[in-house]
């Protein structure tokens, strides 16, 4: 399945892994379908809210107020599915707790292999799909100016988040 994810900033085009990440990919899925992302829900759209450079770009779960949109229930992590965190993966952002995702994602900025699956007590991040075309979109969010927290300086909003092909 293939989702164009249109930004303030340009379009980035992903290619889900339904295989190796059944769950993770239903789950984002569903916030696609209910208009979580881009606000066609009527709560709002998410944004991009923290940004590194030489690292990842995340969005997905807080708006441009600083808010966070309410979710669904936390997924169990799918982390060990053989996917690894390199440069143009999308990955679920989560907290401590391994089984914490919901609905902010990450497009890894560089090959960040220390986030992949190690063992049990290191789970690291589970990677559900690639960009296939924007790159250049995500390397123009990756070089905003943010400050703290890394918090990009302008709102950098998700627009519109579809399935461009099944």
């Amino acid at each position: 399945t293939r989702v164009l994810i249109e930004t303030s900033m340009g379009e980035i085009t992903v290619e889900l892994d339904a295989a190796n990440a059944p769950n993770t990919v239903a789950n984002f899925l569903g916030y696609v379908d209910d208009g979580f992302y881009d606000g066609s829900d009527g709560n709002g759209q998410t944004t991009f809210h923290r940004v590194i450079s030489g690292f990842m770009i995340q969005g997905g779960g807080i708006k441009a107020d600083g808010s966070q949109k309410s979710t669904k229930s936390p997924i169990a992590i799918e982390s060990d599915n053989g996917l690894s965190n390199q440069r143009g993966t999308i990955a679920m952002a989560r907290t401590s707790d391994p089984n914490s995702a919901t609905s902010q994602f990450f497009i890894n900025h560089a090959n960040n292999t220390y986030l992949d699956y190690e063992n049990s007590a290191n789970p690291g991040y589970t990677v559900f799909g690639e960009v296939v075309s924007g790159m250049e979109t995500v390397d123009v969010i990756a070089a905003v100016t943010t400050g703290s927290n890394d918090v990009p300086n302008d709102t950098i909003s998700i627009e519109g988040v579809s399935i461009v092909s099944e």
